[in-house]
């Protein structure tokens, strides 16, 4: 299709509200700058020349940039780099086949984690929108937007949480012995035990591992007994009700525990990302180094090496099993954060021109290298555990939470200077997931701030004012879980508002989208046109083919397969708990048909007029120097001019 078709008048009008108000300018060709640069930036992009609409306005400029970029790289870092690292990898390998795990995981990554990874961040960048505004690229499917927007909601509302509880047991961890430690509390019954050797020795070494979801030390089960950690995790700190239908009492102190953390949350990100991008150094930085001083402590421990040794021993026959190819990939898609939205809107605000390729290569070598890093970490303690109860590593091994609050603090209750070893594992658990937490926000307050017309109430607002309307009400969400039966409700949230099912299907259609609909070549060449060459072309191979065949594989793996939410493997959750936990899962994932339908319906002209009016990018200003001179281009009225805003103009 040629230019001139392209941006022919196709008849077909949309009501849309974005295109009432605009005055109609000639975009300019930017001349090439300086002399010196490593490679000259294109004169136009390609990927712009071939289609744009000149009677679509463009979107405003004034967007702050990160001050340096190694800004972008560590609050990417900060956000990507979580718990799931510390507490799921580490556990998936071990159950996996070890080793073996390895094999499909490396291939996952190139498959499926960084073309992905690379995708939403050159998106971002691209476009200089975060949310629902990146999918100007293709307005028909601002639905994606949305649905990101959904997910990482429900992720800032329920992650905090974990931070919750491990500022709790922070709290607690100043105290010699640990409470923990010890039966004779308050809250103990007559069942504690600290002696887990009497109970266990005489399991089976073949006993399988406990479930990922459970949180018992498992084989206390069978005998009645309750470790003293968990009746402190339960009984103390969660004060765990019967049931979803139980919601009980609220705790006064995670109530203050959860307020502290986000007041910290809002102070790190309600300047932008000028004042995010000074925190992210810390608290992507701190948790490395405490990572390796517990593997340099956990290495000399007596039993460190057999935990090691457990964690890498290859099973080679689990390769030919489908659960361990479905695990690699969900775990790859978990890690990387992908189809959260906050990707983007990282990118959003990187300069035009950075080289976001490399970062993608970059930041996936960092995102897999501390996954396997702290399998170290995790298994050379929990190998001493081992050695010190005389039971096998089958018996100690957990995931998710019953890593982070059952296992490791039993660990470290039989460590020497216990309450030392405490305090930095959940000091770095909990800047581990603080950074995380506060990249999340910044994303989804990005793609709210985006969205709103400038002359909204919200819109009108300090941005001060957006993020704690935001803050607060997740706040006010999140007491629901601080209740007796908040358990319930943090793990309803955890299996279905962000679950695999829906990253999945998130990512399956960013693919469609920017390979298909807009077009994989054409992004190529914006990609091009950004960075100053052309990436390897297995990314569009990626895009167009492997990715969205994997993303709905693993999708319909994960729907054939589906099993009822049960906690601690006893309790099976109501219907009506699963009927709410459905409903967020689809409030997501109907997002993109749901709105895909309502644009088609809402405009005017055949079919195909409908579909390629749509489809039609709404370029930015940022744009303007890079479209061809002969293509008119429709602006946006300028933002009323303040003593905080930066006007950009293009030079001749």
């Amino acid at each position: 299709m040629s230019p001139e078709e392209h941006f022919s008048n196709d008849g077909g009008t949309c009501e849309d509200e974005s295109q009432e108000e605009a005055e109609v300018a000639r975009p300019l060709v930017s001349e090439t700058e300086g002399s010196g640069a490593e490679v000259a930036e294109p004169r136009v992009c390609v990927g712009l020349m071939e289609s744009g609409d000149p009677n679509t306005e463009l979107g405003h400029s004034e967007r702050e940039t990160w001050s340096r970029q190694m800004d972008f790289i560590m609050s990417c870092v900060g956000f990507a780099v979580g718990l799931g690292n510390v507490w799921r990898f580490p556990y998936l390998c071990y159950k996996n086949g070890g080793g073996v795990f390895l094999i499909p995981y490396v291939l996952m990554v190139f498959v499926g984690g960084v073309p992905v990874f690379f995708l939403e961040i050159a998106l971002g960048q691209f476009m200089k929108q975060g949310g629902v505004a990146t999918w100007n690229i293709a307005p028909l499917f601002k639905g994606l937007g949305l649905a990101s927007m959904v997910i990482v909601f429900f992720c800032n509302t329920y992650y905090i949480m974990v931070l919750v509880w491990g500022l709790y047991f922070l709290a607690h961890s100043f105290t010699s012995p640990l409470p923990w430690a010890t039966c004779g509390h308050e809250w103990n019954t007559v069942n504690c035990t600290t002696n887990f050797s009497r109970v266990c020795l005489n399991q089976s070494l073949s006993s399988s591992p406990p479930n990922v979801s459970s949180l018992n030390t498992s084989c206390l089960e069978h005998t009645g007994l309750r470790s003293s950690v968990m009746e402190f995790w339960e009984r103390k700190v969660l004060r765990l009700s019967g049931g979803l239908d139980e919601v009980g009492d609220i705790s006064g102190y995670l109530v203050l525990c959860l307020l502290a953390t986000w007041v910290i949350v809002y102070f790190c990100i309600w300047k932008g990302v000028k004042s995010a991008g000074k925190v992210v150094y810390f608290t992507a930085v701190f948790p490395y180094l405490v990572l390796v001083v517990l593997f340099v402590h956990g290495v000399s421990l007596p039993g460190a090496l057999n935990g090691i040794t457990y964690y890498l021993k290859p099973n080679w026959s689990k390769l030919s099993e489908a659960q361990v190819w479905i695990d690699a990939a969900t775990q790859i898609f978990f890690s990387y954060a992908i189809g959260l939205g906050a990707l983007t809107a990282l990118g959003s605000y990187n300069r035009f021109n950075n080289n976001c390729y490399q970062d993608a290569f970059i930041l996936g070598l960092i995102n897999s290298g501390t996954s396997f890093f702290a399998g170290f970490v995790v298994f050379s303690v929990l190998g001493f555990m081992a050695a010190e109860q005389g039971v096998d590593i089958s018996n100690v091994a957990e995931s998710g939470p019953g890593l982070a609050f059952i296992a490791y603090p039993k660990a470290v209750s039989l460590m020497p200077l216990a309450p030392l070893w405490a305090v930095l594992f959940f000091l770095m658990l909990l800047v581990l997931g603080l950074d995380s937490q506060f990249v999340g926000v910044e994303g989804f307050i990005t793609g709210i701030m985006d969205m709103l017309p400038p002359k909204s109430f919200l819109g009108s607002q300090r941005r001060e004012v957006v993020v704690a309307i935001c803050c607060f009400t997740c706040f006010t969400i999140d007491l629901s879980m601080v209740t007796q039966g908040g358990m319930y409700v943090f793990q309803l949230f955890d299996y279905y508002s962000a679950s695999g099912i829906t990253l999945l299907w998130q990512a399956f259609w960013e693919c469609v989208v920017v390979a298909w609909v807009y077009g994989a070549d054409r992004f190529m060449d914006d990609v091009a046109c950004m960075i100053g060459y052309r990436p390897l072309p297995y990314m569009k191979w990626c895009w167009s083919y492997v990715t969205p065949v994997v993303c709905m594989g693993v999708f319909f793996f994960h729907v054939v397969n589906y099993k009822r939410l049960v906690y601690n493997a006893v309790y099976v959750y109501p219907w009506w708990g699963e009927v709410l936990g459905w409903f967020l899962a689809l409030s997501s994932m109907l997002c993109i048909p749901l709105t895909v339908l309502y644009k088609l319906l809402h405009c005017k002209g055949s079919l195909i007029e409908r579909w390629q009016h749509l489809t039609t990018p709404v370029w930015g200003r940022h744009h303007l120097e890079f479209l061809p001179p002969e293509n008119g281009a429709r602006l946006l009225p300028k933002a009323e001019e303040n003593k905080n805003t930066l006007l950009y103009e293009s030079v001749i």
